[in-house]
């Protein structure tokens, strides 16, 4: 296999077009198959904008075409094929349990699957398409679902999050690609095997959550939605099973814990069990909306920038007080969104549709805390912290989205009025004064990341840009302590995931599920 890098093209080109750069490259006339690995945008020398290939190359000869070429964006590979890892000898005498069915517990529960074990999983929420009314049901008319909402329910937190799929894990056993390659067999575009930063779209990513379990079901994984996990059988430091909310005792000596990152009542229910966790640092701060044309103007230029998909950006700073400021979550053509999951606290986020077509952009502008910012004490210290910093903002908006133009929380002012935008949310939304959420030490790092921004992106610091309150869920406030074998200090229970502290997305949240369920299935064999 051959892996040529950094081929270019210009905007107007077609298959054909790059096919033939490639028979260039390689100096052959010979019949090959080439798959595209990598497509982006190259838009540093704009108004000039090229889209970028990576491709793998089969070709006869292969050894003979390299020997010709001295550049060093090709060269030989050897493609990675994920596999299931051989099964062990250990026998199970209940089936295994996969609390949560976010992204890391459904593809922990595929893989068990698939290798012939048939898990159960256990979901607080509703399946995705009865979660899906409730939350627009939220959205319109403030009335929430204490256990199915845009955290709580099947798909887990980035359902409502535009499906975004990038992540930064470097990984060399292919777990990475057979996530996509598992999110396109159940429904998702092709073009995630390659887009350089891949979205589903919350409106697909719907449907292929929802595939994916009817696809489980058939081979032998039952779910059982509206079952809440509130304790947990431990005995001689091993796990024995779950008590769920109607009191029944499900059994298991095997069960993982992929929770998400807002499962506040199973942390406290974990820490009164003496399950390790420590508290992490995390980051908080505003949804920012700006114009998506600005900032398609902004990266793409004039000529082009109605003619390419929206724009994102990512933005990241540290100053001298040690605060680091950055771009999280970004939503091209998105929403600002309600994201709140318990009575007298609210929490933002962002979401897109596939199409990506809303007017606005937006993405959380954060502010890295850390243990001593929380003025708390133990490992729950930070979710404390999220849980006053939420009571704060469900109070200045009354229940609502508290928003205000940038240029008025500079000059600690309330806002009257938008400027020459509005704002896009799903929620409803009030003006007001944000300043006093945050202490004044993170304020000021938030307006010179706000500044520092506009250096990249002009404008970006615009007196009318949009900030909603608050997002505080970036990640999990905790981590779960795990050995070799990703278990806690409580034999044969697995943290898993964002909640535990192990990833920050879907798909990192899906290949930690990935690792652990292989840990599972190299220990034991199926029941069956």
């Amino acid at each position: 296999m051959i892996r040529i890098n950094q081929i270019k093209l210009p905007l107007e080109h077609n298959e054909e077009d790059l096919k033939n750069k490639i028979a260039s490259i390689l100096k052959t006339k010979k019949e090959f198959l080439y798959k595209i690995i990598k497509k982006s945008i190259d838009a540093r020398k704009k108004p000039e904008i090229y889209w970028v290939y990576s491709v793998n190359v089969e070709i006869k000869n292969e050894e003979k075409i390299l020997s010709h070429i001295r550049m060093k964006s090709v060269m030989p590979i050897k493609e990675i094929t994920y596999k299931i890892p051989q099964l062990g000898d250990k026998d199970l005498s209940v089936r295994p349990i996969v609390v949560g069915a976010g992204p890391a517990g459904l593809f922990a529960a595929f893989l068990l699957t698939e290798a012939g074990f048939m898990p159960i999983v256990l979901e607080q929420g509703k399946k995705v398409e009865e979660r899906q009314e409730d939350v627009e049901k939220f959205w319109k008319t403030g009335i929430l679902s204490p256990y199915s909402n845009v955290q709580f329910g099947e798909g887990g937190a980035g359902t409502f999050s535009d499906g975004k799929l990038n992540t930064a894990v470097k990984d060399k056993t292919g777990r990475n690609r057979y996530v996509l390659e598992t999110f396109v067999r159940f429904g998702a575009n092709e073009n995630i095997l390659y887009d350089n930063k891949p979205h589903i779209g919350t409106d697909v990513l719907c449907k292929v959550i929802a595939n994916m379990r009817n696809y489980l079901i058939e081979k032998g994984c039952e779910f059982k939605f509206n079952t809440r996990v509130i304790d947990f059988v431990i005995e001689n430091s091993k796990i024995c099973g779950v008590i769920v909310q109607d009191g029944s005792l499900i059994r298991s000596e095997t069960i993982i814990l992929a929770l998400g990152h807002s499962a506040r009542q199973t942390f406290e229910t974990l820490h009164k069990h003496n399950v390790e966790m420590q508290a992490k640092s995390f980051a908080v701060g505003f949804r920012v909306e700006h114009p998506q044309r600005m900032i398609n103007e902004e990266m793409y230029g004039s000529k082009y920038c109605e003619k390419l998909p929206a724009s994102p950006y990512k933005v990241t700073s540290n100053f001298p007080n040690g605060r680091g400021v950055y771009s999280f979550c970004m939503c091209p053509g998105g929403y600002v969104v309600n994201s709140s999951s318990e009575e007298g606290r609210l929490v933002v986020n962002g979401m897109s549709y596939s199409h990506r077509a809303g007017s606005n952009a937006n993405s959380a502008i954060i502010v890295s805390v850390n243990p001593n910012d929380f003025g708390f004490d133990g490992p729950l210290a930070g979710m404390y912290y999220q849980r006053m910093l939420e009571e704060k903002n469900y109070k200045l908006g009354e229940g609502k989205i508290p928003q205000q133009l940038f240029g008025d929380f500079e000059k600690n002012i309330a806002s009257k009025d938008y400027g020459d935008f509005c704002s896009t949310t799903k929620g409803t939304a009030v003006l007001s004064n944000l300043r006093g959420l945050m202490s004044s030490d993170m304020e000021i790092s938030f307006i010179e990341g706000m500044k520092h921004f506009s250096n990249i992106i002009t404008g970006f610091d615009r007196y009318d840009a949009i900030l909603s309150g608050m997002e505080t869920r970036t990640s999990s406030p905790i981590r779960i302590n795990r050995n070799i074998n990703f278990e806690s200090n409580i034999a044969g229970l697995y943290p898993c995931g964002e909640g535990a502290g192990f990833a920050g997305g879907i798909t990192s949240a899906a290949m930690d599920g990935l690792k652990v369920a292989e840990k599972i299935i190299q220990q034991f064999k199926p029941m069956y």
